[in-house]
């Protein structure tokens, strides 16, 4: 997966006030989506006037740059000349440049809140501005350098382990086997050769040369076309020609063809595949393919196989494969049209278990267990692909387009996986699935509250001391996190307050009358006096908090997106460096992406209708808390692709989107999932009421409160990301130990 496409960060320091870094005025947009700057304040423009002294900027490219504050205009003449209020918001402007105009608009969409934000890019990178270390992950395995040291590293002997040993005795045994035909022992030295070569390949280079036509096949000095794909036969080889010009090279291609050809493509397919899978092994995998692609096609006299010395100057001819080292970690950035690689790997998956969930109804091949891991697996590619086509169709569309789009598809995993599991719930009239779908909501809103901006505050604290995020833009997901948290669990306060507790089974442990009474298996009853409570109070308070909670969102939407998008401190620019012109080349076309995007919504739709099928043997026969499933596999598997941005944005010391992503998935949970399955529950009667347990309220509460204290400051580092993440596991073990829900 390919950096952040910044090619620099440009900053203007237009005030000396003590403020954040991170609360910048407004920045004009780079798309027509905006009316415009914004009308500046005395301040605004008092920072105009300072950034007007530094002279004219434009020609700066896309490098840092920090221009100095001319001695004018000091720090303490700025702050006395004007007041705090003023100057609030004049502080350092942040300028993000992309390659293209299309790297903008994606940008851009990253800092808008709702709209999903995505580190992938969306176009081809120009091959001049990727780093050394990505061009070599794409380049070829046929340049010859120096190997900078020696080549027995533990990689190349992983690779001596796994492959090198079994696949020099194929090479063996075929070479044998091509000798015993004696028209094919050409094929059977190049076999000999190459069982040498792959036993330790690296350090040695494969070439492709040149025969001078002077050699001759026959004594009769007629010269001969070459087997398979031309070139004379060695003169060691040389055989007696009685049949006609060409026949011997004809006989050994066939032989070669028939005997040894396949079964060394076949095993060079098996390591490139297991090469791929593992990823990290990826020059393996090509090594394996070049090889069963050009060498084993090649004639024999024109494949060279030699060991390269320092001080050697390589022989004339085509070098064909090149390979120092077996191992790259660098290879999980790798792309496939712009799909990572590990997406590409898991993408069979979801057919595996397409295949067996529907074909297998009854079990026969595999266990209802197994199943629904391969369901709940496959959901984290198709989340990928679903977002992937979700920032391509924003970034290449209007400001209008991508919001309804993030609107509509945004949430489009989880409630695909909510709504079959309260179906099924309600088809077979078990409430546990209602508590499952109850559960795994608290914990997408504690792990996103919690886990995901305490992950990357840890893992970016790691390389960098200190961060500093946009307090301001925090701010504001904080207060619609207190509004929504608030507004989900008002109609539990409610029964809670006016509902009529109701026990199974209560014990006198005094022996006296009027003594104390042991209780279990309490709960709140509104259904008391043929449920007036509930259908005359409780029931309506939901549905106007379900209504109340999206028009939250809403103005959420509009305040942030439109009247104060200013508080978010970027302005994404489409810069390119100087002598370098590219148009944007997109990965996917908005139609390619809309169509991928509404294959994978199905195939999700189909997995997640597959774990629900298979979940029951998991609910009745697990050792766990049926609550401990819902918060951790059910609630935070579907978010590992958002979890993978943000840590990837933390390590880019862009801490602002790490917190921007779990804090956009909290507040989606509550404005707009939980209000979706409520208005869901009108048109298809479920079980689900709005009414959670008490460990759900009290966890959610407290974690929305840790958070805030957490982000008062605008700034944080890796032991306020460890403090999140212990107390996320805390929760965790309350959950594992908590007895099962009731109706479980």
């Amino acid at each position: 997966m390919d950096s952040e496409a910044e090619l620099g960060r440009r900053r203007r320091c237009c005030c000396c006030c003590a403020q954040d870094a991170s609360d910048v005025p407004k920045a004009t947009e780079p798309r027509g989506d905006s009316d415009g700057p914004r009308r500046g304040s005395l301040c605004d423009r008092h920072c105009s006037t300072i950034n007007n002294v530094q002279g004219d900027l434009s020609d700066l490219g896309c490098h840092l740059h920090r221009p100095r504050i001319p001695t004018a205009v000091s720090p303490l003449s700025c702050c006395h000349q004007h007041s705090e209020e003023v100057c609030e918001s004049c502080v350092v402007k942040t300028t993000l440049t992309a390659e293209n105009a299309v790297e903008a608009n994606k940008l851009s969409n990253n800092y808008k809140f709702g709209f999903k934000k995505w580190k992938s890019h969306v176009t081809a990178r120009p091959w001049e501005d990727r780093s050394e270390i990505v061009k070599e992950l794409y380049s070829d395995l046929n340049v010859i350098r120096s190997p900078g040291g020696s080549t027995v590293t533990c990689g190349n002997v992983l690779y001596l382990l796994l492959f090198g040993w079994w696949l020099s005795l194929f090479y063996g045994i075929v070479a044998a086997v091509m000798f015993v035909t004696v028209v094919g022992a050409p094929y059977g030295q190049l076999c000999w050769d190459l069982a040498g070569y792959f036993l330790w390949p690296f350090g040695k280079v494969i070439q492709k040369v040149e025969v001078p036509k002077s050699h001759r096949v026959c004594e009769a000095g007629a010269e001969e076309s070459s087997p398979l794909l031309g070139g004379p036969v060695p003169h060691r080889w040389r055989p007696w020609c009685s049949g006609g010009t060409g026949y011997w090279q004809r006989a050994g291609a066939a032989a070669w063809l028939c005997l040894g050809y396949p079964v060394l493509a076949v095993a060079h397919g098996l390591v490139s595949i297991a090469a791929w899978l593992l990823v990290f092994l990826i020059p393996v995998a090509k090594l394996s393919a070049r090889t069963a692609a050009r060498v084993l096609l090649l004639p024999p006299e024109r494949v060279l196989v030699r060991r390269l010395r320092m001080t050697e100057v390589p022989l004339e001819g085509e070098v064909i494969l090149c390979c120092y080292s077996a191992v790259n970690p660098y290879y999980y950035k790798y792309a496939v049209d712009g799909i990572n690689v590990f997406a590409v790997n898991l993408l069979p998956l979801v057919l595996v278990t397409l295949v067996l969930g529907y074909m297998d109804s009854h079990n026969r091949l595999t266990s209802s267990s197994i199943k629904f891991t391969l369901a709940l697996l496959s959901i984290m590619p198709l989340s990928y692909y679903i977002g992937m086509a979700i920032a391509s169709i924003s970034a290449q569309s209007t400001f209008a387009v991508g919001a309804v789009v993030n609107a509509t598809f945004g949430s489009i995993t989880e409630l695909t996986f909510y709504i079959t599991a309260l179906i099924k719930g309600s088809r077979e009239g078990n409430r546990c699935y209602t508590e499952i779908v109850k559960s795994a909501l608290t914990g997408t809103l504690v792990g996103c509250v919690l886990f995901v901006p305490g992950l990357c505050m840890v893992i970016g604290g790691i390389r960098h001391q200190e961060q500093r995020f946009n307090s301001r833009s925090a701010g504001v997901s904080s207060a619609l996190l207190f509004l929504s948290v608030g507004g989900v669990f008002a109609p539990t306060l409610f029964s809670k307050v006016y509902g009529k507790l109701v026990c199974g089974e209560c014990h006198n442990v005094t022996q006296n009358p009027l003594g104390h009474y042991l209780c279990h298996n309490c709960h709140f009853d509104l259904m008391d006096n043929n449920g007036t409570l509930y259908y005359s109070h409780v029931q309506p308070l939901v549905y106007t908090v379900s209504l109340l909670l999206p028009a939250a969102y809403l103005i959420g939407l509009f305040f942030t997106l439109k009247t104060h998008s200013h508080i978010y401190d970027i302005h994404i620019s489409d810069c390119h460096m100087p002598g370098h012109h590219h148009s944007a080349v997109v990965h996917w076309s908005r139609w390619r992406a809309l169509v991928i995007l509404l294959l994978s919504t199905l195939c999700m739709s189909a997995c997640a209708d597959l774990a629900t099928e298979h979940i029951s043997p998991i609910l009745t026969n697990s050792t766990v808390s049926q609550y401990f499933i819902g918060v951790t596999v059910l609630a935070m598997v579907p978010e590992l692709p958002e979890i993978v941005n943000g840590i990837q944005f933390a390590l880019q010391n862009n801490l602002s989107l790490s917190i921007e992503i779990g804090n956009c998935i909290a507040v989606q949970v509550c404005m707009l999932q939980i209000p979706i399955l409520v208005l869901f529950t009108i048109f298809y009667p479920t079980n689900f009421t709005l009414v959670f347990s008490d460990l759900h309220v009290y966890a959610s509460m407290f974690s929305v409160v840790l958070m805030n204290y957490i982000f008062m400051d605008g700034k944080c580092d890796y032991f306020q990301g460890t403090v999140l993440v212990m107390v996320y596991f805390i929760l965790l073990a309350v959950y594992f130990f908590a007895p099962s829900p009731s109706g479980c």
